[in-house]
């Protein structure tokens, strides 16, 4: 009998970090993760999402000092205050009929 090597899956961590190098696809994670801020607020949620953005990012070698520095002040505060701040501005904007979206810069 011949010996049949079976092709190894990815985890779905490794084609998650992969399919974020994409910025659209990156744009709409954050964009969800915000959205289900709406309806009831989990700033872990925000985090491990904007955590694997950056992780896409860092792969990629497509990560400014700038835009590290901004992730860890963001993630403290995300995990000093629950992300308040964020939520009420997502909450005021649905009251006033707008919505928060994120696009990718061109």
């Amino acid at each position: 009998m011949k010996d049949v090597k079976m092709q190894t899956s990815r985890s779905y961590r490794e084609y998650l970090i992969e399919s974020l190098k994409d910025p659209e696809r990156a744009a709409g994670n954050i964009e969800v993760a915000l959205e289900l801020a709406e309806k009831d607020p989990q700033p872990d949620v925000l985090r491990l999402t904007l955590k694997d953005v950056i992780e896409a990012r860092v792969q990629m070698n497509n990560l400014s000092e700038e835009a590290r520095q901004s992730y860890e002040k963001l993630d403290k505060i995300l995990l000093d205050t629950g992300g308040a701040e964020i939520y009420s501005l997502v909450e005021l904007l649905d009251a006033l009929g707008f919505r928060v979206a994120i696009a990718p810069k061109d």
